[in-house]
């Protein structure tokens, strides 16, 4: 088997572009026997076991019928979901050899490649075996990887729970073992002290910012000190509507953009970009469509709700005689009946309750102007976008985007899951919004090299040497820098 077959539709793109392909966000499917055999060395036969039970409950769980998961309330779990009838790309997925190899026939330069099985170490309640677990991921990745660096880089499964054990693995994984790329937990699910101890108490969730009872502030400087982006690319499914008994589809749909919108709105309204501005984040999976609907989300809500527009809801500013003469002009006689109890009309969501410093629910934001908003999105914030979405073009849009904003969309190819049916086919697939007049070639250009490198080379300059894109990296920044200056 020829390591590199010609691949017609990925050769057509790359004649007609002049830059470098990056992909943001492709998967592999981790061999479990070998990183079990890792984590069994690293913790022991007990913590392995214990890993092991979240796969045999998961089976557990996809076989014990509809009527049985509604009445324990079990979601529907993913099913087929990887690459089969197509062995060659789920080889790919498996072995980095072939990945690597295979780059140049996918028409792609540089890969960054996300776990798949290490995403559920986010999910572990237990401590001792979450912690082992991402530790054993990431000393599989980066023994598997290692040689193959100056193409494939593979990211670092970072839990969350507290900022003490993200931090642990921060510096275990980047500072001793080299890893470039973090993959972090997007949200917690922390539970509600008053329903108890029982086997399934009530859950509240945990996204780091408002509300959280930790202070992750300490994370994010250490991934500022070691030069990481932190990246997120938790689920959304089994929370709200998306938790049915009978459809991964039902569940599945929208549910990485549910994930992204409340990790980013959280980390937006905590502050977190204002107090660490140089600071790349990335919501991966989920689209753009979200992100450009937040962003015109929290203007508007900032314009209507900031520290001084509040005050014109204030019921105190409320004319009384005048509403009094106006009832008694235009109320009929049932209300004018019931004039005496005009307080109880007036009172229901009105009261903010607490000290008055809590009406401004924008002073953790550090948020003082709509620019300010529009800064952070096109600084800081990046948004993972599968070649085969339409919707990736509202990055662009510059006419709906507020202040004409171009939202950071990296091109993302997913290679590795059950929406990659050939991975010969995901360059063309995502040039397609070029052929369709929904992207420019200075759009494309932005989608699927510029914005990927601003991500991770603005954290960390040094990310693409040793790289095929060392120097069309390093012109491309140099270039934005000389014209930030200008």
């Amino acid at each position: 088997m020829s390591p590199n077959p010609s691949n017609p539709s990925a050769e057509a793109v790359r004649a007609a572009i002049d830059h470098p392909i990056i992909d943001a966000d492709g998967h592999c499917l981790e061999y479990l026997p070998v990183v079990r055999e890792v984590l069994r060395e690293l913790a022991g036969e007990s913590i392995d076991r214990a890993f092991w039970k979240t796969f045999e409950q998961m089976r557990a769980a996809a076989h014990a019928g509809a009527r049985d998961r509604r009445a324990l309330a079990i979601m529907r779990p993913p099913w087929w979901a990887f690459p089969a009838e197509n062995t060659l790309d789920r080889a790919t997925a498996m072995l980095p050899r072939l990945f690597y190899e295979r780059l140049d026939e996918l028409g792609i330069d540089f890969a960054v490649v996300y776990p798949t099985f290490g995403l559920l170490t986010f999910n572990l309640a237990d401590e001792e075996v979450r912690r082992a677990a991402a530790r054993a991921f990431n000393l599989h990745f980066a023994e598997a990887y290692g040689e193959f660096s100056d193409r494939l880089a593979p990211v670092a499964c970072i839990p969350m729970h507290t900022p003490d054990e993200a931090i642990a693995e921060l510096d275990h994984a980047v500072g001793e073992r080299g890893l470039k790329t973090v993959l972090m937990a997007g949200h917690v699910m922390r539970n509600v002290e008053a329903s108890g101890p029982g086997p399934r108490p009530m859950q509240w969730m945990d996204t780091f910012g408002i509300d959280s009872p930790y202070d992750y502030d300490p994370v994010w400087q250490r991934c500022t000190e070691l030069g990481v982006s932190p990246t997120f690319h938790s689920s959304g499914m089994g929370w709200g509507s998306r938790a049915s008994a009978t459809s991964y589809v039902y569940n599945h749909i929208g549910n990485f953009a549910a994930a992204g919108e409340a990790n980013c709105r959280a980390l937006f309204l905590d502050g977190v970009a204002q107090r660490f501005p140089s600071l790349r984040f990335a919501f991966l999976e989920g689209g753009v469509a979200w992100a450009a609907t937040l962003y015109s989300d929290i203007i508007g809500h900032y314009r209507k709700r900031n520290r001084t527009a509040v005050e014109k809801y204030d019921p105190e500013r409320i004319d009384r005689p005048k509403l009094v003469e106006l009832i008694e002009a235009y109320g009929d006689e049932k209300v004018r009946k019931r004039l005496s109890e005009l307080e109880d009309a007036l009172w229901p969501f009105t009261d903010p309750g607490g000290p008055e410093n809590t009406r401004d629910e924008f002073e953790r934001s550090g948020i003082q102007s709509v620019d300010e908003i529009r800064r952070i999105f096109s600084e800081n914030f990046f948004f993972g976008c599968e070649a085969d979405d339409p919707a990736n073009a509202t990055a662009f849009d510059t006419k709906r985007n507020p202040g004409g904003l171009r939202l950071n969309a990296i091109f993302s190819s997913d290679i590795g899951h059950w929406d990659v049916p050939d991975n010969r086919e995901v360059l063309a697939e995502a040039y397609e919004l070029v052929e369709r007049g929904l992207f420019s070639a200075d759009d494309f250009r932005a989608f699927t090299f510029e914005n990927a490198v601003a991500l991770y080379a603005g954290a960390r300059p040094d990310f693409f040497e040793g790289t095929p894109l060392a120097e069309a990296a390093a012109r491309h920044r140099s270039a934005e820098s000389s014209f930030e200056l200008s």
